[in-house]
C-alpha cells in the first residue's frame, strides 16, 4: 500500500507530507520561500501562496524545482512495485465501427468540421478562450487527417473512465487503448471499443481493471509485456488525499517506464484552476478588460474594501487561478503531473496542455463550484462541456504526438503553449476574487 510517512507518534497527514514536498521543491530555487512554506501552520488554508511561488521562483528555469519536487516526493513516499502472485492476464475488445477518418468537435448540439470548427477556433480566440497556439494545433490536426489514425502507437489510458481522457476518441479513429481503471468501471468501458481496440488487465473471476493503489506492481509488471511503442496517459482522479497518493504512484510507473524501455511517450492534462506564468499577449488583454471594466464593476470592488475584483495581474505575467475548495492534496497531485512533464519534456515526448474548466462529475458534485461555474460566463470565462473539452484536448494529443516539440529553456513556456483554459488567463479579474459573485449568479434560477 502507498501511504503519507508517519510522523513519531505514527500519524499520517496529507498536510505535513505537501508542506514539505513544496518547501523541497522550492529550495532549489528560492530559499527565502522555501522556509516560508515549511512555517506554514495552517497548510490546508495557508497553502495558496506556496504554489504560487513555485511558480514565480521557476520563472527563469523551473527544472531544478522540478526534480527537486519529485524527489522529495518519492523519498518521503517510496512506491514499491513487486513482482505480482497472481499476474494479470490481457483481455481484449475489438470494435465493429468504420473509424471517423476527419476532426470534429461536438459542442452545443452540433459537430464542428472544416469551415464550423475553423469559425470556432477564430471565435475562441477572439474571445480569449483559448490561445493562438491552440486553435493553429488543432487546424493542423484538421489539415492532416491521417494523423488521427494512432494505431501504430500503444495509448495506455490511465484512469481509462475519466470525462476528461481521450479513450473515445482515439478508439474512434481506429487506435489501440490499453485501458487501466478500477474494476467498478468495466462495465461502462466494455461498450466503448468503437472502431478500435481495447485492451485492458483482468484476473479470473473479476471484471477486468485494476487499483493503482494496492495493484501497481502487477499493472507494472503487466505492462512489460505489452509490445508497441507506449504513449503513457495519466488521467486519475481520487478525491482528497488519496490524489496524492495515487499521483506519486502514477509517477513512479512512469519513471519505471521510461527508464525500462525507449520511445515511451508521456500525456497528461493540466487543470486550469492551478497557476501559470502566461505569455504577454494575455496579460495585456486582461488588463485592457479590467481598464474598459463597467461602473458596477467598479463600485462593487470598491464597496468590498478592494477584495473583490481585484485585476487579474498586478505587474508580472503569473495566473493564480486556484480555487480553494479543491484543496492542496488537489494542487500537489497536479503539480508532481506538470514536474513530471516538465523533465521528461527534456528526454522524450511528452504531450502536455493546459484543460478548460468543464463540468464534469466531480466538479459539479461540489455545490459552490458548480454555481460559478453556472456563473462564469459573466467574467468572459467560457465552461466547457465534457464532449466537447474531451474532443479537444485529444486532437492537441495528436498534434503533440505527431509534431514533438524540444524542451524550452524555461519549463513555464512549455507549460504555456496549446493552453485552453477557457478565459481563465484573459479575464479581467483574478478568478478568486470573481468566483463568489459567479457563484451568486449561479445559484440563481
Amino acid at each position: 500500500m502507498i501511504e503519507f510517512p508517519a510522523d513519531e507518534t505514527g500519524r499520517r497527514s496529507s498536510a505535513a507530507f505537501g508542506r514539505a514536498v513544496v518547501a523541497d521543491a522550492l529550495r532549489a530555487a528560492d530559499p527565502a520561500a522555501a522556509d516560508a512554506a515549511a512555517a506554514e501552520k495552517d497548510w490546508r488554508r495557508g497553502y495558496l501562496r506556496h504554489f504560487r511561488a513555485l511558480v514565480s521562483a521557476g520563472l527563469s528555469d523551473g527544472y531544478d524545482i522540478a526534480a527537486a519536487g519529485l524527489a522529495s516526493a518519492h523519498a518521503r513516499m517510496p512506491v514499491e512495485m513487486p513482482v505480482p502472485d497472481r499476474p494479470f492476464e490481457t483481455l481484449t475488445v475489438e470494435g465493429r465501427d468504420r473509424p471517423e477518418a476527419e476532426a470534429v468537435v461536438p459542442y452545443r448540439g452540433e459537430l464542428l468540421r472544416g469551415t464550423a470548427l475553423h469559425r470556432r477556433l477564430d471565435a475562441w480566440v477572439t474571445a480569449g478562450v483559448i490561445e493562438p497556439s491552440c486553435a493553429e494545433a488543432v487546424r493542423e490536426v484538421a489539415a492532416n487527417p491521417d494523423w488521427l489514425d494512432l494505431s501504430d502507437q500503444r495509448l495506455v489510458v490511465l484512469g481509462a473512465a475519466a470525462e476528461m481522457g481521450p479513450l473515445p476518441a482515439v478508439l474512434g479513429w481506429g487506435g489501440t487503448v490499453v485501458a487501466v481503471d478500477l474494476p467498478a468501471t468495466w462495465e461502462r468501458l466494455a461498450g466503448a471499443a468503437g472502431a478500435g481496440r481495447l485492451v485492458a488487465p483482468v484476473l479470473p473471476g473479476r471484471p477486468a481493471g485494476a487499483d493503482l493503489l494496492t495493484e501497481l506492481g502487477a499493472v507494472a509488471h503487466w505492462l512489460d509485456g505489452l509490445g508497441g511503442r507506449l504513449v503513457l496517459g495519466n488521467y486519475v482522479y481520487a478525491p482528497g488525499a488519496a490524489y496524492t497518493r495515487l499521483s506519486v504512484a502514477v509517477d513512479a510507473l512512469a519513471a519505471r517506464l521510461l527508464e525500462r524501455r525507449g520511445g515511451v511517450a508521456l500525456a497528461f492534462l493540466a487543470t486550469p484552476t492551478d497557476v501559470f506564468a502566461v505569455p504577454r499577449e494575455a496579460v495585456d488583454q486582461a488588463t485592457a478588460r479590467f481598464r474598459a471594466r463597467s461602473r458596477r464593476a467598479r463600485v462593487a470592488g470598491a464597496l468590498s474594501g478592494g477584495r473583490l475584483l481585484q485585476p487579474n495581474y498586478d505587474g508580472d505575467a503569473v495566473n493564480d487561478s486556484l480555487v480553494p475548495q479543491q484543496g492542496p492534496n488537489y494542487a500537489l497531485a497536479k503539480r508532481l503531473q506538470r514536474w513530471r512533464a516538465s523533465l521528461a519534456r527534456r528526454d522524450g515526448v511528452v504531450s502536455f496542455a493546459v484543460a478548460p474548466p468543464t463540468r464534469t462529475r466531480s466538479v459539479t458534485s461540489n455545490r459552490a463550484l458548480a454555481a460559478a461555474y453556472a456563473g462564469a460566463h459573466l467574467f468572459d470565462v467560457e465552461i466547457f462541456e465534457p464532449a466537447t473539452a474531451n474532443r479537444l484536448m485529444a486532437l492537441l494529443l495528436v498534434h503533440q504526438l505527431r509534431n514533438p516539440r524540444p524542451a524550452a529553456p524555461a519549463a513555464w513556456q512549455d507549460e504555456a503553449v496549446l493552453a485552453a483554459h477557457g478565459g481563465l488567463w484573459r479575464t479581467a479579474y483574478r478568478p478568486r476574487t470573481a468566483l463568489g459573485l459567479a457563484a451568486v449568479r449561479g445559484f440563481l434560477p
